[in-house]
């Protein structure tokens, strides 16, 4: 590992951290400085349905109270969306992404209709229905005003990039297989980015040289990897963590209604001894 370590966490502000947030934000936050290194912040909302200025304030308290500080201003990804437009437009320009018409229903009913619909790592794939659609057609739909996502053509793009692979800590090295994903959405109308576009994007702008995240993402970075080929992107080192799960074995999370760092601190726990207790396990 180089001399000096740059590793980020980027949680979205949809609600409170919990335990889960906490430990992975400790890893990063302990490989940087382990090495002289810098910690970034990093908030991801760009989802304006979902996440909430009270819950950055709570997101910045929560990492004061673990005693974890960050080094320069925190970046908000909502501030960023004409750099991910960029990157977009320069997917496009390559003919490697197309927009896609399709309504949930619709989609949900072909793969229903199919004997055999293939599934990826997230669930089942979609099926293609507007990648073939020609160009007029689809200026039409768009100059109509009819609502598209931009999805990558997977193949195509996976063969212009040639043979991938990426490095992980625990599992070493692999070699990238995005085609499973299917033809990722990049960008839809109430979202102007997806994670895998602006994550992948950030990470090279902040010069990120080590990634830290959950093992439910560890998928994910076949995707992200084949995007920093595409745009000529560094490929970070990535190091994906165990998920801390309750008393029944279940990961933990928002939607579960795990218990919140902030629940915890009014409870008076102290914040020392969870933070040692988070680094011990990190160390198992």
């Amino acid at each position: 590992m180089n001399a000096l370590s740059i590793s980020r966490f980027a949680p979205s502000p949809t609600g409170g951290l919990h335990l889960g947030h906490a430990f992975s934000a400790l890893c990063a936050h302990d490989l940087a400085r382990a090495k002289g290194g810098r910690f970034l912040l990093r908030i991801e909302d760009i989802d304006p349905t979902r996440c909430r200025p009270e819950h950055v304030a709570g997101i910045l308290e929560d990492l004061r109270w673990l005693g974890l500080g960050w080094d320069g201003e925190v970046v908000f990804q909502s501030e960023r969306l004409p750099l991910y437009a960029e990157a977009l437009d320069r997917l496009k320009a390559m003919g490697l992404v197309y927009p896609c018409f399709c309504t949930r229903a619709r989609i949900a009913a072909e793969i229903a209709a199919s004997a055999a619909a293939p599934h990826g790592p997230d669930g089942p794939l979609y099926p293609g229905l507007c990648r073939e659609l020609g160009e007029d057609e689809r200026a039409a739909r768009i100059a109509a005003g009819e609502a598209h996502a931009w999805r990558l053509d997977i193949a195509r793009a996976a063969a212009r990039a040639g043979p991938l692979a990426w490095h992980d800590s625990g599992a070493g090295e692999i070699a990238a297989t995005p085609e499973v994903h299917g033809d990722v959405v990049l960008a839809r109308k109430d979202a102007p980015t997806s994670y895998h576009l602006a994550v992948t994007v950030d990470d090279a702008a902040q010069g990120v040289t080590d990634v830290v995240r959950g093992q439910d993402l560890f998928a994910a970075t076949h995707v992200h990897r084949l995007l920093q080929a595409l745009l000529g992107l560094p490929a970070p080192r990535y190091h994906h963590h165990p998920l801390l799960t309750d008393e029944k074995g279940e990961r933990l999370a928002k939607r579960a209604g795990s218990p919140t760092l902030a629940s915890m601190r009014e409870a008076g726990v102290d914040a020392g001894a969870l933070a040692e207790r988070l680094r011990a396990r990190a160390k198992q």
